[in-house]
């Protein structure tokens, strides 16, 4: 066994590899372990920049990864850590395998064709950020909050450009409401407000992926948590507070106390998919409620003895928060046949190897459309 790929220098520990990985990469084949890990830091049409060993260098997957990959979601993807093989007197590396994701954040692939493609991978922390303007919307926070949980990383939601508004507590506190046990901050990077309350999150190795809609600030974010202009700002159209969308790649970034935020492009719409769990644990509240009900499938509808009607009819459930609630389910039901059917008629297609497949449901996803 190569001690130097089970140990790896302190340029890798300093972008999150830890014991978990080196215990992981001691359970992989012969084959893999004489390779090189690396974790990709940006992604781009056909190429990745990695962090390897040796520094950051560009890479691409084999000829027999190409062939092996069974959907787009088998690809590396910004956040993976990978199995390289460095090209003798190049500053480029192949790519041979993805060690398995951790975590991972995933969207239904643009176009018509139900497929995953993974957003960001290996996430400790997901923020949530929603700015207190036009932008505000508690329902988005919560459909947010659905793919949160259900990627395996632990939501945080951030209410930027708290400058803009008179009593940020009071969207807090209502967030809250909607977020049980999920930690809400508000923050200015313009005022230079709530920066030491991320503190506990920004911590070195630690994995951060910052999403929401264009134009909520999460590109100022970045640069405000950095102390440094590491990405492109424009301004926000005035008669929609929508961005410009200056981010057009996700990349993970290294900032100066050690901490690794992934930024990536701002979501036009958030579109569900395998989130159950996600969503039960984001609607806890109601499936607490639900469980009291006189019939075990109670529709809440009309039924009676319905525990979740009782409390929307007494005002201590909100009505837009049930009827989101029925909403989503009702959408993760569609997608889900959806998804079968495309599978099914996949499986009749191609006669390829479907253990990219069979590994893609061990990991944890919730699946977004971008901008």
């Amino acid at each position: 066994m190569n001690n130097n790929t089970l140990h790896p220098n302190d340029s890798l520990r300093a972008y999150g590899w830890n014991a978990y990985w080196d215990q992981l990469l001691s359970e992989q084949q012969p084959a893999i372990r004489q390779l090189k890990p690396a974790r990709v830091v940006a992604q781009f049409s056909h190429s990745y920049n990695v962090m390897t060993e040796a520094g950051e260098n560009s890479a691409s997957v084999t000829g027999k990864f190409e062939f092996n990959a069974a959907k787009r979601g088998d690809y590396p993807a910004v956040g993976d850590w990978v199995m390289v093989e460095r090209l003798a007197n190049e500053s480029r590396s192949v790519i041979h395998a993805v060690l398995p994701r951790r975590t991972a954040m995933v969207r239904n692939a643009a176009g018509n064709v139900t497929e995953d493609q993974i957003i960001g991978a290996n996430l400790d922390y997901l923020f949530i950020v929603n700015a207190l303007n036009q932008d505000f919307n508690i329902r988005k926070i919560e459909r947010y909050l659905i793919a949160a949980w259900e990627s395996g990383a632990q939501p945080v939601v951030l209410l930027t450009k708290a400058d803009l508004c008179e009593r940020p507590e009071k969207f807090v506190a209502e967030v809250e409401t909607v977020a049980p046990g999920v930690p809400v901050h508000f923050v200015s990077a313009l005022l230079d407000q709530g920066k030491d309350e991320l503190g506990a999150y920004l911590q070195p190795g630690v994995t951060i992926g910052v999403t929401g809609s264009s134009g909520v600030g999460k590109s100022t974010l970045l640069n405000w948590l950095a102390d440094t202009h590491r990405q492109q700002v424009q301004g926000i159209r005035e008669n929609d507070a929508r961005g410009r969308h200056t981010t057009t790649h996700r990349e993970l970034f290294l900032l100066n106390n050690g901490a690794l935020v992934m930024d990536t492009p701002g979501m036009r719409e958030l579109q569900l998919w395998e989130a159950h769990d996600g969503w039960q644990q984001a609607f806890a509240d109601i499936e607490k409620l639900a469980s009291q009900c006189r019939y075990r499938d109670c529709k809440h509808e009309h039924d009676q003895g319905c525990a979740v009607l009782e409390a929307a009819n007494t005002g201590s459930l909100d009505p837009k928060r049930l009827a989101n609630y029925k909403k989503t389910a009702r959408e993760l039901a569609r997608l889900a046949i959806k998804e079968s059917q495309s599978q099914a008629k996949s499986s009749n297609r191609t006669p390829r190897s479907k253990s990219g497949k069979s590994q893609a449901r061990l990991n944890k996803r919730a699946y977004l459309t971008e901008d």
